[in-house]
């Protein structure tokens, strides 16, 4: 099948195209990229400036280069890093509620854990940040903003710094999450009832509670997200 012709504009990147080609089924995973002239000329850039994105795909583990050879695209689910979760997010223009509820169930792994380490390593900081969920304005945009604020500042006190990496690739997709889930007021009374809850754990500097309380959270949240957007 003859492959149409992009040009990149200003407003794009040869990665950035590339990697939604990848990602949209043009180039599949286990097929090959187009030899480097005739995808030069598709996309209407010099060889060398193709050759340094592809270059950077494959460090980001969607391409594997070969010498001689078309780059032949990586299965990137199964062997991709950060840097590919974040240009999946970033580049797939509807996210699907498979997908969402397998990030949500990611976030639902990991925010007990470094709830429970942030109580129990920085319980007065963890007060601090959440002394003010009661003044919240009663809307979608004031609730994503704190709850995503929240979960990065608590993330960063636990001590890992993994953490925050993980937490921050989804900081392309929670805005638009939040908006939509906290969109419903059951939702955000949900949300609300648990900060209190977080907050009597943390002023009892018990982060064992504090831990249970958050995996309670996290998969309710999965449970009200699935119920919204039925």
């Amino acid at each position: 099948m003859e492959k149409k012709q992009t040009y990149v504009h200003s407003s794009q990147t040869v990665d950035q195209i590339l990697m939604k080609a990848m990602l949209e089924g043009e180039y599949p995973p286990g097929s090959t990229l187009p030899p480097e002239r005739e995808l030069a000329a598709s996309l209407g850039i010099a060889r060398t400036t193709l050759r340094e994105s592809l270059q950077r795909l494959a460090r980001d583990k969607w391409l594997t280069i070969r010498k001689g050879q078309p780059a032949l695209v990586n299965h990137y689910w199964q062997e991709g890093n950060l840097n590919t979760l974040e240009n999946i997010i970033a580049n797939t223009d509807e996210h699907t509620e498979d997908f969402v509820v397998h990030l949500l169930e990611v976030r639902s792994a990991l925010a007990p854990a470094f709830v429970r380490d942030a109580v129990l390593k920085n319980p007065a900081k963890v007060i601090a940040v959440l002394a003010k969920y009661d003044e919240l304005e009663d809307s979608p945009d004031s609730f994503t903003q704190f709850d995503w604020n929240l979960q990065k500042q608590l993330a960063i006190l636990s001590g890992n710094p993994i953490y925050i990496l993980l937490i921050n690739s989804f900081s392309e997709i929670y805005g638009l999450m939040g908006k939509k889930y906290f969109s419903h007021v059951n939702n955000r009374e949900s949300t609300h009832r648990f900060y209190a809850r977080l907050l009597a754990a943390a002023m009892s500097t018990d982060a064992l509670q504090a831990e249970q309380i958050t995996k309670e959270d996290m998969l309710k949240s999965i449970e009200l997200w699935k119920s919204s957007m039925s």
